[in-house]
């Protein structure tokens, strides 16, 4: 951290430095610096209007930018040096290296900010750029380091006073460099502020990961955190939730980690909480020690930027009040593409989605930041996920601890409680990791649909501003009957139980966190739709009485009339008896993509492939276990509607208790008597 001190008794404190990727993977370098001139996209009223116009306009929006210019590895010179080759510019108004101005100017006490850029080279120029909450941008000022006073180096130092007072929507800053007649070496650039004195030093964190059964890449992500000596004055422990039966002490990398940690990691090992278990854990070990600023909740299965980790801490310190800070995800897989750039709980379905002027999945390598102008609107959000989000301790002092949920909700719920409770939450550009993205996770229809079904309930409980949770009960009754239709009986009974055990209140929550997955599983292998096997040939070849009508093979996407059609109808159909051969036969093989209810719906059995890729299972029709499933449905659904009014109060009336440390102490008392608490746990 940079610090100084000036006469007026304000400190200067370093906001953000210019980085570059550690591992010089080409992947990630559009999120870095960008060798691309900036195309702005559509006109600002056609993004973020109605979907339709929207969704037609994505192809324009979307539409690459690339020139192919392209900055290569060994331009890259160290942390925070770049080399800029003779003739060539290059902007650093990227992911990582803009400076967010929007939300430091809406959300800190910050009001002025001071870039200090460090240039090496003849004729070498830097120029300074905003942009407006609608995208467009301005050149604000700039400097060549002809004329320039130079070190002993030949390096001229820039400084730049830029103010924040015009960024109250939205909008960003951000430098270009031009080399002239040789190579340039932009050697470091640096955004800064002066703070009150007692705001000089920053904070440190805990870091919250839970982890089952990722032993390598949860040993990984620990050594990350520890290899970084920029973070490590900012660590005051990494907490490790082992909640698997494959350790990360098992891991071939952990010993390295250990070593340079040292004192500051632990190991904490306790039963399958899931995720809110875990991170309810480090939360309390947290708030007990009571020598750390914030406890940061952190995924197991991500690859980390650990200048993101400072960036978050440095806006908390610096934030008008307690503010929950939350990082942004990268996929895993493509490492450009970002998913969603914050999230919102729509309050009257109360489910989570992209804010609707914004986009879940956006690839910085084919439209850089520059060139898309819904990247410049300030995204205001209720919660941010847990696989990276930094949580004041005065927060958990005030508010509590992650309700018992398992898995699922967890994180929404605890920003919504905040909100309510005058704490906001910022998904905060420039702080990332990189991590599955959601879109390839299978947890509407498998064990995890129980969770998502509960957990839902019980956070719209909580927090839904309408009379019985708005569209809360009929969306469940619509997709529960989309799920038998769809022949996927398992689910639908797992969510059938998810309702009852809403319905019988908050006292079983602590009680059922070690036990319900077990439970849930053992009901669901009862239906042969959740049945998986990995063997293609395990399931019988797929045959038809009849071929399909006009050669259609049901892949086609039907319109508007159709599935109104669809959806009428085919609730009646699954009264018919299936088919004879259908018994004994599937009718098709799908694809998860070409699984939707629709195609599903005119089938007697199927096979259908899972989301991951790795195994499929069997669908077949029973129109006895239909009719018993869908009274249940209608049953289940009326009596939820009648009693909600009762059933929020209850779940309102509680919420202190349940997620008091208290509460959760004695949930881990299985896995804390007997141990020494200061020493519980060391590896």
């Amino acid at each position: 951290m940079s610090v100084s001190t000036k006469q007026d008794g304000l400190v200067t404190r370093l906001l953000q430095r210019q980085i570059l990727p550690i591992d010089k993977d080409t992947d990630v370098f559009a999120l870095y610096v960008d060798p691309e001139e900036p195309r702005l996209d559509a006109d600002r009223y056609e993004i973020g209007g109605n979907r339709a116009a929207k969704d037609l306009n994505n192809a324009a929006i979307r539409q690459s930018t690339s020139t192919g210019a392209s900055v290569r590895p060994d331009q890259i010179i160290s942390r925070t040096a770049l080399r800029v080759p003779r003739g060539v510019k290059l902007s650093f108004g990227t992911y990582f290296n803009a400076f967010p101005a929007s939300y430091w100017r809406r959300y800190t006490i910050v009001d002025e900010v001071t870039l200090t850029v460090r240039l090496r080279g003849a004729d070498a120029s830097v120029t300074v750029y905003k942009s407006m909450a609608n995208g467009r941008s301005q050149r604000v000022d700039t400097g060549t380091v002809n004329g320039a006073v130079l070190d002993g180096n030949g390096v001229a130092t820039f400084s730049f006073e830029l103010s924040l007072t015009p960024f109250v929507d939205g909008g960003w800053y951000w430098y270009d460099v031009v080399a002239g007649d040789e190579d340039a070496v932009v050697e470091s650039a640096e955004w800064s502020a002066q703070v009150p004195a007692e705001r000089a030093e920053h904070g440190t964190a805990d870091i919250c990961i839970t982890t089952m059964n990722r032993p390598d890449f949860c040993a990984k992500l620990i050594g990350q955190l520890a290899d970084d000596e920029d973070l490590r004055p900012y660590l005051d422990e990494v907490l490790v939730m082992e909640q698997g039966s494959d350790p990360v002490t098992d891991s071939e990398f952990f010993p390295a980690a250990q070593k340079t940690l040292g004192e500051r990691l632990r190991v904490i090992v306790q039963g399958n909480l899931g995720g809110s278990g875990g991170y309810a854990r480090g939360q309390l070990e947290s708030v007990r020690k009571g020598t750390a600023t914030y406890a940061l909740m952190m995924d197991d299965d991500v690859v980390c930027e650990p200048e993101g980790v400072i960036r978050a801490i440095t806006f908390g310190d610096l934030a008008r009040r307690p503010t929950i800070v939350g990082g942004h995800m990268f996929s895993i897989y493509s490492r450009s593409r970002l998913h969603s750039f914050g999230e919102i709980i729509q309050p009257w379905r109360f489910w989570w989605q992209t804010r609707l002027d914004g986009y879940s999945d956006w690839d910085f390598g084919a439209r850089n930041l520059r060139s898309a102008r819904w990247l410049h609107k300030r995204a205001d959000v209720d919660f941010n996920g847990w696989f990276m989000c930094l949580i004041p301790r005065q927060v958990l002092e005030e508010i509590g601890l992650s309700l018992p949920l398992f898995i699922k909700w967890d994180d929404s719920e605890y920003g919504l409680r905040a909100k309510a409770a005058g704490f906001p939450t910022v998904s905060f550009p420039g702080a990332a990791v990189w991590h599955v993205p959601w879109s390839d996770k299978n947890d509407g229809v498998d064990w995890q649909a129980y969770f998502h079904q509960r957990n839902r309930f019980v956070a719209a409980l909580l927090h839904s501003p309408y009379e019985r949770g708005g569209r809360m009960v009929r969306e469940s009754l619509n997709h529960q009957i989309k799920h038998l239709v769809s022949l996927q009986y398992s689910t639908a009974q797992i969510r059938h139980q998810a309702l009852l055990d809403v319905l019988a209140g908050p006292g079983q929550l602590h009680a059922d966190l070690p036990g319900k997955l077990g439970e849930i599983n053992a009901l669901r292998k009862q239906f042969t739709d959740a049945q998986l096997k990995t063997d293609p040939d395990a399931f019988p070849p797929v045959r038809r009485e009849k071929p399909p009508r006009k050669g259609k093979d049901g892949i086609e996407i039907p319109g508007r009339l159709s599935l109104l059609l669809t959806a009428g109808l085919a609730p009646i159909r699954q009264l018919r008896p299936p088919r004879a051969m259908a018994k004994e036969y599937p009718e098709a093989e799908l694809t998860a993509m070409d699984a939707n209810w629709y195609r599903l719906a005119r089938y007697d059995s199927a096979i259908v492939s899972m989301n991951d890729g790795t195994s499929a299972a069997l669908y077949k029709r029973d129109p006895e276990k239909y009719r018993e499933l869908l009274r249940k449905t209608i049953e289940i659904h009326q009596r939820l509607h009648r009693e909600w009014p009762r059933l929020a109060a209850e779940y309102q009336a509680a919420l202190s208790e349940v997620t008091s440390p208290e509460a959760w102490t004695e949930t881990f008392r299985p896995w804390t008597e007997g141990d020494d608490e200061s020493a519980a746990g060391r590896p």
